[in-house]
C-alpha cells in the first residue's frame, strides 16, 4: 500500500511542481513589486509594531523589531498556508470533476508554494538581525528543527481544514476568528513576562505555535532550545499528529468531494 502511494506521488511530482509555481504567480499577479513584497511587507509590518508596542514592551531592549519580525514571519506563514490548504479543493473543482489527480495534491501545493515565499522571507531576518545586534552562534543550526515542525503543523492543520471546509463553507469565517485567537496567544508583539505577572502564562503551554515560535526565537538568540525539553516535545508530537489526523480523515472523505464541490 505504501508503495503505491509511493509510485502515485512520483506519477504526479510533476502536477506539484507547476501547481506550486502556479500558486506563487498568482499570489504576485498585477503586482508591480512581485516577490520584493515578501521581503517588504515583514518589514514594513515590524516596523508599525515596534512603534505601536515598542513603547510598552520593548523600551528597554534594543534587539525588539527581531523579537517581533521572528513571531510574525512564523505565524504569517501558518496562517496563509492554512488558509490557502482550505480553500485549495475548492479552488480547484473543475479539475476535479474533469481529470482523476490524487486530490492531497491540491492542499499539499498550496502549503508548500506559501513555505516558499515564508523561507525568501526570512532574508529579512537575516538582515534585521545584523542590523540590531542578534548576532549568531552555533545553535542558530538549530532552528531548522522547528522550520520543520512548523510545515508539517501547517500541513496537518490545512489537510484537515481542506477536508471540512467541501462540507461546511462556513469554516472560512470561523478560521479567520479563530486565527486571530491564535495570534494573539503567540506573543508576537509583547513578551510572555506580561501574562506571567497576571497568571495567564499557562496558555502558551497549549498553544504549539507558540512553542514552535519560543524555541525558534531562543535559535536564533543564540540560546539552547533544549534547557526545557517540553517546549520541543510538545510542538514535534502536536505536528506529526495533526499530519496523521490530517491525511486519515482526507483520505475518509476525499471520495464525497466531487458531491459537495
Amino acid at each position: 500500500m505504501l508503495e503505491k502511494q509511493i509510485n502515485t506521488f512520483k506519477k504526479y511530482r510533476f502536477l506539484l511542481v507547476e501547481l506550486v509555481k502556479k500558486g506563487i504567480k498568482l499570489k504576485y499577479r498585477r503586482s508591480y513589486l512581485g516577490i520584493l513584497w515578501t521581503l517588504l511587507e515583514p518589514l514594513l509590518t515590524t516596523c508599525v509594531l515596534t512603534l505601536v508596542f515598542g513603547t510598552f514592551f520593548g523600551r528597554d531592549d534594543k534587539t525588539f523589531p527581531v523579537y517581533i519580525l521572528t513571531g510574525r514571519l512564523l505565524y504569517s506563514f501558518f496562517s496563509g498556508g492554512t488558509k490557502a490548504a482550505m480553500k485549495s479543493i475548492r479552488q480547484h473543482a473543475g479539475m476535479i470533476k474533469k481529470v482523476y489527480v490524487p486530490k492531497y495534491i491540491y492542499p499539499l501545493s498550496s502549503v508548500l508554494f506559501n513555505f516558499i515565499i515564508f523561507v525568501i522571507s526570512l532574508i529579512v531576518l537575516v538582515g534585521a538581525t545584523l542590523v540590531f545586534g542578534v548576532y549568531p552562534n552555533k545553535w542558530v543550526i538549530t532552528s531548522l528543527l522547528p522550520l520543520v515542525m512548523l510545515l508539517l503543523l501547517t500541513l496537518g492543520v490545512g489537510m484537515i481544514l481542506s477536508t471540512m471546509s467541501v462540507f461546511f463553507r462556513d469554516l472560512e469565517y470561523l478560521w479567520d476568528v479563530a486565527l486571530m485567537l491564535i495570534m494573539y496567544t503567540c506573543a508576537i508583539f509583547y513578551k510572555t513576562k506580561t501574562m506571567e505577572k497576571t497568571g495567564h502564562a499557562w496558555i502558551f503551554k497549549l498553544n504549539p505555535l507558540y512553542a514552535i515560535i519560543k524555541i525558534f526565537r531562543d535559535a536564533i538568540y543564540g540560546r539552547s532550545m533544549f534547557a526545557d525539553p517540553y517546549w520541543v516535545i510538545m510542538p514535534a508530537v502536536v505536528s506529526v499528529l495533526s499530519v496523521l489526523i490530517g491525511v486519515a480523515l482526507f483520505k475518509k472523505h476525499q471520495d464525497n468531494f466531487i458531491l459537495h464541490i
